[in-house]
């Protein structure tokens, strides 16, 4: 009786050692990590279009520019993804495609504002100067977190003892990173000429 109580508590040991609390545990840090990235990209969708509808007025002669912005923002939100498109690269660079793609238009805008320095003095472009600012590093900190959590399950789900749990009893894959498009380390081409 006692023998087997001592392999119980052995095996109880032996089977906590292998991730069966910490692989759940990291991957639903993954997800709540990927969550806030999307909530990050809805406040940026749900808060650009009103900033954008108040300067509109004051900024006539840039109409192409704020249609573009409204235009990414209308693709961007179009394409959603889930936890389980997690461990899917194309879904991811699809999405990002259609995120980096507003960041494009919302850098254009800040070139106008930049281009001409009479929008600046309305309070209103202020704001959006301001907003288009701290949402872009929202979003940047969100996806460095994000990362961060894959990083640390993907290695979990590798590592001795986690990875018996992880493969054994979950099945565990590699969640897929965050990744900036082809040629994001380039600064965009501005040309007003046409």
């Amino acid at each position: 009786m006692r023998i087997r109580a001592i392999l119980g508590v052995m095996l109880a040991m032996t089977l906590a050692g292998c991730g069966l609390n910490s692989v759940p545990t990291a991957q639903e840090n993954v997800k709540a990590k990927w969550g806030e990235v999307q909530n990050q990209y809805q406040r940026r969708a749900d808060l650009i279009p009103n900033l954008v509808a108040t300067v509109k007025g004051y900024a006539k002669q840039e109409n192409q520019v704020l249609t573009n912005v409204t235009e990414a923002r209308a693709r961007a939100t179009s394409i959603n993804v889930t936890t389980d498109d997690l461990s899917n690269p194309e879904r991811l660079k699809q999405f990002s495609s259609a995120q980096n793609q507003l960041t494009q238009a919302l850098g254009q805008l800040r070139t106008v504002v930049e281009s001409y320095p009479d929008l600046k003095s309305n309070t209103n472009f202020l704001a959006l100067q301001s907003q288009l600012e701290g949402t872009e590093n929202r979003i940047a900190i969100a996806r460095r977190d994000y990362n961060q959590a894959v990083q640390a399950y993907n290695t979990r789900i590798r590592t001795f003892p986690d990875a018996i749990g992880a493969k054994v009893f979950y099945g565990a894959k590699p969640m897929t990173p965050f990744e900036a498009q082809a040629g994001a380390d380039k600064a965009p081409t501005v040309n007003f000429g046409s």
